[in-house]
Formats: C-alpha cells, structure tokens, sequence
C-alpha cells in the first residue's frame, strides 16, 4: 500500500475455506498416488519422487506471486514466465548432469515424453496460469482458486498415459482421488465467485 511519505506492506489474510478446499484436493492427490505404492514407498522413492513434488506445488505458485509483487505492472505473463524460466535454468542444467552421469543420455520415448510434457505443461498451461493469476492477484480467495487448477495436471497426467502410453485404467483409490480433485475444484470456484453483502449502517434519526 503506497502512502505519501512509504510503501507500507499490507499482510494478507490466509482464506480458511480456501485452504480446507485445497487440503480436500491433496488428499485426492494422495490417494491416487497410492495405486504407484502399492509395493510400498521406500526412503529412495520419497526422496526421488514425492518430496519434489511437494516441494515444485508449492514453489510453482510462490514464484509467481513474488514476480508479480516485485515486478508491479511493469512485466507481462510471458516476460514472467521467460523471467522464471531463465531463473531456474542453472537448476534444470545440473540436475541434467546428474541424470547423464549415473545413468546415462536419456531414450528417445523419455524424449517425446518430456517434449509432451515442455509444450502441454511448460508453455500452454503455465502462461494460462500465469495469466489467470494476473487477473485475480488482488482478490485472495480468487487466487487461491486458480492456484487450485495446478491439480488438475494430474487429471490430463492419468488420460493421457491410458490413451498415449497404454498405462493400466485408474484403479478404485486413483478414481475417488480424481472425483475429489473435481469437487475441490467446483468448491474453489462456487465460493470464489461469491460476493459479501455490504452491510448498511441504519441512521440515527434521533440525532437528526
């Protein structure tokens, strides 16, 4: 909040219903994460797999909300994807090296999976996303709703391994994961589109 004198940060208020939505969603998460664990999740597999992923959803949304404070109105949705893009390229390289050394140069269906990936995930959706939160980003319970819509990755993630990878159909714990994503969702933006009644102060007509 800009004053005459300063600039006064202003504390947002965490969106409770937003947040029990959103924890509504990572159970669903979880429970279709459990048709990969039925051997049981090792130290290895946590380390590898799950821990990054907890850590990417929340970092994901994070960055884009410190660019866009940081970068007021003076950088577009594409400037603040190059932005974070360009930012987290030092990561990617190393992590590449890592993969080259141990195991080698990658397949060519690891190829055309990870080019699926970059132009499905890491251009349409992430300028979508980036240009939704743009809209609402002085709203919170708004913006906690489109941050909600990273889940749904996961939805297009299970259709388009049944349908380009021949994977397994979804089994009972994966399905009641994905009906629950989409009721977290419909919860997200029910709620976030309603507005708070103003409330109208009745005159003192004894002072009148």
């Amino acid at each position: 909040m800009e004053t005459e004198n300063s600039v006064q940060k202003v504390r947002e208020k965490i969106p409770v219903k937003g947040l029990l939505f959103s924890s509504f969603i990572f159970i669903g998460i979880i429970l279709i994460q459990l048709q990969e664990a039925d051997g049981g999740i090792g130290m290895e597999m946590l380390l590898v797999g799950i821990l990054p992923v907890i850590v990417a959803a929340f970092a994901y949304p994070l960055g884009n909300r410190k660019m866009m404070e940081h970068c007021k109105n003076n950088f577009d949705t594409f400037q603040r994807v190059l932005g974070m893009t360009l930012a987290s390229t030092p990561f990617w390289l190393i992590i590449a090296g890592i993969g080259g050394v141990t195991t080698g140069m990658p397949s060519k269906e690891q190829v055309f999976q990870s080019f699926l990936v970059g132009i499905s995930s890491g251009i349409v959706a992430t300028v979508l996303f980036f240009f939704a939160t743009e809209l609402v980003k002085h709203d919170q319970n708004k913006l906690a709703a489109v941050e909600a819509t990273q889940a749904t990755e996961i939805i297009f993630v299970i259709i388009g391994e049944v349908l380009l990878l021949s994977a397994p159909l979804p089994s009972m714990h994966s399905i009641i994961g994905l009906l629950m994503i989409a009721g977290g969702m419909i919860l997200h933006s029910m709620f976030s589109n309603r507005k708070t009644p103003i409330k109208v102060k009745e005159l003192d007509t004894k002072s009148i």
